[in-house]
């Protein structure tokens, strides 16, 4: 088994433009797997907001109801509406802005985080706005320290969930709603080096996937994600991905995202899944709307027979232009960016925990890797916390939390 991961790892080094930011040796640092009742692990990345919009309120979180503004006054965070009017700017640059050295103070000067004297970015929900989140977050365990791994946008964060890397990208793709190798020929994103000299390529790119590692190891995974041709297929993030997207992989692991909700209540999810929505909270969208896909998906794991060896990671991708009071920890040159929220939901999780661990979205790749005993993929998962102080898998399990959608505003 050693020798096949390294042979899968050279076959992907020789295709061209293939990035392997690997550590010295990492290709033979795999562990054996761990015994824990840990059969399924499942990944549900959402979109655009910051811990302290949605849980700065939250009784033991590191969180805040107040916040910095560039003049140096400390204002009151506002109630974000379940919809809002425009995005707000969350970009490489904007980001940047906000986080400003770590001084966290310019939020309101991001595109358009101050529009008509309304500073849209310093205001929170609380547990009125996602009643459903908070029950989640009180009966399993909450995050306040999982950052986001890019100080930047969606793609490059979503590249760090599959990969542990962004291939160097930094920005969004242009040239329409398709993000990755189907994008059109003309279609153009930001790369930076690790030497910091920025480029625009076509964004399409070969990096080794935990995906990848997975299949060497034999082990299932399915990526479920909107379809081409449908909302929220620039969040399939596979499709970026060359040797997947014009590999079998495409046709055999890469499924409609509806199709999860089934395999849960079927009882065949596969060992790993990332789960991909249109219904994912991006500004302007309803909250409360995405929050109800999410706990009708998440109703279908528990109602399901693999509930009790399962754990289910719900988090965002970036913190959409929204206050986060917590400089971010630098890692590299990449990141990392503002904190997002983290829901672990499981029957081994700590029951009604705040996890004040530093996480970044390389410590969910390194949490399948211990388990089930594979390499790492970059430094950063490599050295990311692995997330095990989250669980005790000795305790009596958890049992299911079978929520109700609600009626939106």
């Amino acid at each position: 088994m050693r020798l096949n991961r390294v042979l899968s790892i050279v076959r992907l080094a020789l295709i061209p433009g293939f990035s392997l930011l690997l550590c010295p040796g990492l290709a033979s640092a795999q562990s054996v797997p761990m015994d824990t009742p840990i059969k399924h692990v499942v990944i549900l990345l959402k979109e655009n907001r910051s811990f302290d919009e949605y849980f700065g309120k939250f009784p033991g979180a590191n969180g805040a109801t107040q916040g910095k503004i560039s003049t140096g006054q400390i204002i009151t965070l506002g109630q974000t509406p379940d919809k809002l009017p425009y995005d707000l700017g969350h970009g490489w640059a904007d980001t940047h802005k906000a986080i400003d050295n770590g001084k966290m103070d310019k939020f309101d000067l991001v595109s358009k985080g101050t529009v008509n004297g309304v500073m849209m970015g310093y205001t929170q929900m609380d547990q009125s706005s996602i009643p459903n989140y908070w029950s989640y977050a009180q009966h399993f365990a909450l995050g306040d320290a999982m950052f986001s791994s890019l100080a930047g946008p969606s793609f490059g964060n979503h590249l760090y969930t599959i990969g542990a890397q962004s291939a160097g990208v930094i920005g969004i793709p242009n040239g329409g709603p398709n993000w990755g190798c189907d994008a059109p020929a003309n279609s153009r994103v930001l790369v930076m080096n690790t030497n910091g000299v920025l480029s625009r390529q076509y964004p399409c790119f070969e990096l080794q996937t935990l995906g990848d590692l997975l299949s060497t190891a034999g082990i299932s995974w399915l990526y479920y994600a909107p379809t081409q041709g449908t909302p929220g297929y620039q969040w399939n993030t596979m499709d970026a991905v060359k040797h997947i997207r014009t590999g079998p992989l495409w046709t055999t692991n890469v499924v409609p995202v509806a199709q999860f909700a089934a395999d849960a209540a079927a009882g065949t999810l596969p060992t790993v899944s990332w789960l991909i929505s249109a219904n994912a909270e991006h500004p302007p969208a309803s909250t409360c709307g995405g929050e109800n896909w999410s706990v009708k998906t998440i109703n279908a794991l528990m109602q399901g027979p693999d509930w009790d060896s399962t754990v289910f990671f719900l988090l965002w991708d970036d913190f959409g232009g929204f206050y986060d009071h917590v400089p971010p920890p630098t890692l590299d040159i990449y990141g990392l960016g503002p904190r997002v929220p983290l829901l672990i939901i499981s029957p081994w999780v700590k029951q009604g925990t705040v996890v004040h661990t530093q996480y970044e979205f390389s410590s969910m790749l390194k949490f399948v890797e211990k388990i089930f005993g594979l390499p790492a993929l970059t430094q950063r998962d490599a050295q990311a916390a692995d997330m095990l102080d989250a669980f005790d898998f000795t305790q009596q399990p958890l049992a299911p939390l079978v929520l109700s959608p609600r009626v939106c505003p």
